[in-house]
C-alpha cells in the first residue's frame, strides 16, 4: 500500500490559518493558501499531508459542530476540495482528522438535547442521565471526554451514531476525495466501530488508509487486517528525545528491537507504524532536545529506523515551541511561508533518500553496534543493505563491525566509500550506506 512508502507532513489548518479562537463564524479562506507549499512539500520528499481537525467546531477543531462542513475559519467544503485536488495532481496523498469518539456542545444533536430534554430524539446518542446536572446547567448530566465538558462523547454502541458517521465519512471520500483517516483518540474508542470503519472504507476506495492515536498500551489492539492499517508510535517519540538528552541510545535500540526485532516475543515487526519526533500535542522537537547539534541526528534515526516518518509544519526549520497547561496554540502557529537552513536542507535530503531505498521502508531491523552515543543498525529486504549509522557525541568515532560489504554507497551524498569493517563518525553525525 502506498502509505508503506510515504513521508507524512501534518498541518494544523486552524493554526496554519490563525484560526485558534471561538468560533464566530466569520469565513476565512486561508486554507487555499496551502497549495503554495506544494513545493516545499516535494522539496521535503513529502508525499502525504495529514490535516488535523478540519470540519466546523466551537474552538479548537476536536469539538465538531458538523462533520460535514469545513469550519468557516479556515475556508468552505470547494476551498478544500480544490485543494485536494491540487495536492493529488502534485502526487502527494492526503489523510485528515476524524473525531469519532466525541462531539462539541455546538453539535447539532446535543443542542436538540439541550432544547428538548427527553423528548428528544438525539438523547440516546450521548451517554445521559436525567437525575443530574452538568457543569453548564443542562438540567441533565452527560458524559464528557475525560471529564471536559465541552468534550461531548458520544454513544458508539447506538447504531444510529455509528451510521451517521460512516455516513458523514463516505461523504468525505466522495466530496473531497481523501486518501485516508487519522482517528482520534484511537484508545478510547469502540472496537467494533473501528472495525466497521474498515470495513466501510475498504469498499469506499482502494487502498484506504486508516492510522489510530495510541499513547500507551498494545498497538496490536488497534492495528490488524480487519481494524486499523496503523498507529502512533508514541512509546518511540519518548524514546527518540529521550536517548539524545540523556545520552543513552539503549533506551531507543531497546523500544525498536522490543518492536520491530526478528525474535518471536517482539510486537510489532513487519507493521508500519507512524514515527515522529512532535507533533501538534507535545513541544517542538527544538525546544526539547537540550543539544541542538542532535536536531539532524533525531530526524536521521527517524527515517532510518522501522516505521512511516511523519514531520511537523514548521519543525523542519526548528520552529521552538513548549508545551504549557491548558492551551495548545503556541504549539500550532501560523507561518507566511516556509523557512530555509542546514536543518530544512538535511531533512530534504533523507526525504529523498527514503524513497530510493525499499530497505527503509519494508527491511527488517537488526542491531550492529550500540553505545550510549552510538547506534548502528542494518535494515534489509529483497537484497537491498542499507547500514544507519548515528554518532550524538561531540568526538569522532569509528564503529568497528562486520559491514557484511567493502564497497557502499552513501545515500546522501551518492559517493562510493570503502567501509571494510568499519565506519568513521565526525562528531555529531549520521551516515545512511547501502552496501554494493
Amino acid at each position: 500500500m502506498w502509505y508503506e512508502e510515504a513521508v507524512f507532513y501534518q498541518v494544523f489548518p486552524l493554526g496554519f490559518c490563525d484560526g485558534l479562537r471561538d468560533n464566530d463564524g466569520v469565513m476565512n479562506r486561508c486554507i487555499s493558501e496551502f497549495a503554495d507549499w506544494i513545493p516545499h512539500l516535494q522539496k521535503l520528499g513529502t508525499d502525504a499531508v495529514y490535516f488535523s481537525p478540519i470540519f466546523e467546531s466551537d474552538y479548537h477543531g476536536y469539538d465538531t459542530r458538523d462533520y460535514r462542513m469545513i469550519d468557516k475559519r479556515i475556508g468552505t467544503n470547494k476551498n478544500f476540495a480544490e485543494l485536494v485536488s491540487k495536492l493529488h495532481e502534485a502526487g502527494i496523498k492526503v489523510v485528515i482528522d476524524g473525531v469519532f469518539n466525541h462531539v462539541g456542545r455546538g453539535f447539532f444533536a446535543f443542542k436538540d438535547v439541550c432544547e428538548k430534554k427527553w423528548d428528544s430524539a438525539y438523547k440516546d446518542w450521548f451517554n445521559i442521565s436525567f437525575d443530574g446536572n452538568s457543569p453548564y446547567n443542562d438540567g441533565f448530566w452527560y458524559e464528557g471526554w475525560e471529564g471536559y465538558y465541552n468534550l461531548v462523547k458520544l454513544n458508539l454502541n447506538n447504531p444510529d451514531v455509528v451510521n451517521y458517521l460512516i455516513e458523514s465519512v463516505r461523504g468525505w471520500v466522495n466530496e473531497f476525495d481523501i486518501d485516508g483517516i487519522r482517528l482520534d483518540v484511537a484508545y478510547c474508542l469502540n472496537r467494533d466501530f473501528m472495525k466497521r470503519l474498515r470495513y466501510e472504507t475498504d469498499r469506499m476506495k482502494q487502498e484506504f488508509f486508516l492510522v489510530g492515536e495510541m499513547l500507551h498500551g498494545d498497538y496490536n489492539t488497534i492495528v490488524g487486517n480487519e481494524c486499523l492499517h496503523s498507529a502512533t508510535n508514541y512509546e518511540c517519540y519518548k524514546g527518540l528525545y529521550s536517548s539524545f538528552n540523556s545520552m543513552n541510545m539503549f533506551e531507543i535500540a531497546h523500544s525498536i528491537e522490543r518492536q520491530f526485532g526478528k525474535e518471536p516475543w517482539c510486537l510489532y515487526t513487519g507493521k508500519h507504524l507512524l514515527t515522529f519526533v512532535d507533533n501538534h500535542d507535545v513541544s517542538r522537537i527544538a525546544s526539547t532536545l537540550t543539544n541542538k547539534a542532535h536536531l539532524p541526528l533525531i530526524y536521521a534515526l527517524m527515517f532510518g529506523m522501522p516505521g512511516i516518518p511523519c514531520i511537523y509544519y514548521g519543525s523542519e526549520w526548528g520552529c521552538e515551541a513548549v508545551k504549557g497547561s491548558g492551551n495548545d496554540n503556541i504549539l500550532r502557529p501560523a507561518f507566511d511561508k516556509p523557512e530555509y537552513n542546514e536543518l530544512t536542507d538535511t531533512i530534504s535530503s533523507l526525504g529523498q533518500m527514503y524513497h530510493n531505498s525499499r530497505a527503509l521502508s519494508y527491511g527488517d531491523y537488526t542491531k550492529k553496534v550500540l553505545t550510549n552515543r552510538q547506534y548502528v543498525f542494518k535494515r534489509e529486504a529483497d537484497g537491498e543493505k542499507v547500514l544507519v549509522a548515528i554518532n550524538a557525541d561531540e568526538n569522532e568515532y569509528t564503529a568497528y563491525f562486520d559491514t557484511e560489504c567493502a564497497d557502499a554507497l552513501n545515500l546522501i551524498t551518492g559517493k562510493k566509500e570503502d567501509l571494510s569493517g568499519k565506519i568513521v563518525l565526525p562528531p555529531y553525525s549520521f551516515r545512511f550506506y547501502r552496501c554494493m
